[in-house]
């Protein structure tokens, strides 16, 4: 039987500026089943998951839960939970965890403030610190949102877990369920489709190393969709690996046309126009959907610019 992430393989539709975008990421664990909207369908409070909704609106924080990779059983409320915020934006990555009975308490969060990198309410509110172990590997694996993500996703996870990568996790949506399995890597923030269990350990190894690794990469939840591919693009282009190097630092026009301007940490400027298109033939988005034309992001042309910015802070 054809699913969306067969089709997507296919038609071979390319991946760069696909990633979900969030400037930071809240992560929750809760053990169990989960819904097609998790934070109000699985045994994390539904009333909590609503006001959480609500307060991250415009904030750009990104809530996801996550568990342990294996069997779920139905074991109701834990009693305590990890939670992890992890800010994206590269120059000032951060990933900062604790352990919480009540999870109430991110309630009273300054969400607009964790949205711009600090990470001072989360430290005082949950009594955290920086997390110093693994980075962490998010595998999307919520069968409720799209079958093929629990069917490749869950034995990924597995497997990772299984071969020692610590920092593992399921997740509960990371968006492009057709890209399947898709994983997403913190702090840096790069997501990543059709990835296998080596492909991943490769990731990681970058990650403890400075560098980024682009095979497979949907782009930096950091950034919007044009800047996505413009980065990924512009690392292309030169050969750049290292992590933090590329910041996304001006995005002008609207769909279907943008150019963006993305800064080296040395200076030099590149103009890239990015352009949405559309994916053809026709293909579903997420299994049990309609056929549809999902829009991409088509690099259209790499500029470097004469003119360089001093001091850029990436």
């Amino acid at each position: 039987m054809s699913t969306c992430t067969s089709a997507s393989r296919h038609l071979d539709e390319p991946m760069a500026g696909t990633a979900a975008t969030a400037r930071t990421w809240l992560l929750i664990e809760q053990p169990g089943p989960w819904g097609a909207k998790a934070l109000t369908s699985s045994h994390l409070d539904p009333t909590l998951g609503r006001a959480l909704e609500a307060a991250t609106q415009g904030t750009g924080v990104r809530i996801a839960l996550i568990r342990r990779p294996g069997r779920h059983a139905d074991c109701g409320t834990p009693a305590e939970r990890h939670i992890y915020a992890a800010h994206t934006a590269p120059g000032n990555p951060w990933l900062h965890g604790a352990m919480a009975r009540d999870p109430e308490l991110l309630l009273g969060l300054d969400f607009a403030a964790l949205g711009q990198g600090d990470p001072q309410s989360f430290d005082e509110t949950l009594r955290a610190r920086p997390h110093t172990e693994e980075p962490l590997a998010l595998v999307c694996t919520n069968g409720k949102r799209d079958r093929c993500c629990a069917l490749l996703g869950r034995p990924l996870a597995a497997e990772l877990a299984a071969s020692g990568v610590n920092g593992t996790w399921e997740v509960t949506h990371l968006g492009g369920h057709r890209f399947s399995p898709t994983v997403l890597v913190l702090p840096n923030g790069y997501a990543y489709g059709r990835t296998e269990a080596h492909a991943v350990k490769e990731i990681l190894q970058g990650v403890r190393e400075g560098r980024v690794v682009t095979e497979g990469c949907r782009g930096n939840s950091a950034w919007e969709r044009p800047g996505q591919a413009a980065e990924l693009a512009v690392r292309t282009e030169t050969g750049e690996h290292a992590a933090g190097a590329l910041t996304v630092v001006r995005t002008d026009g609207t769909a279907p046309r943008w150019e963006v301007t993305v800064a080296h940490a040395d200076g030099r400027l590149w103009r890239v126009v990015v352009a949405q298109g559309t994916s053809l033939p026709a293909r579903p988005e997420s299994c049990g959907s309609a056929l549809g034309s999902p829009a991409r992001m088509d690099v259209v042309a790499v500029r470097q610019l004469e003119e360089t910015v001093v001091g850029v802070a990436c």
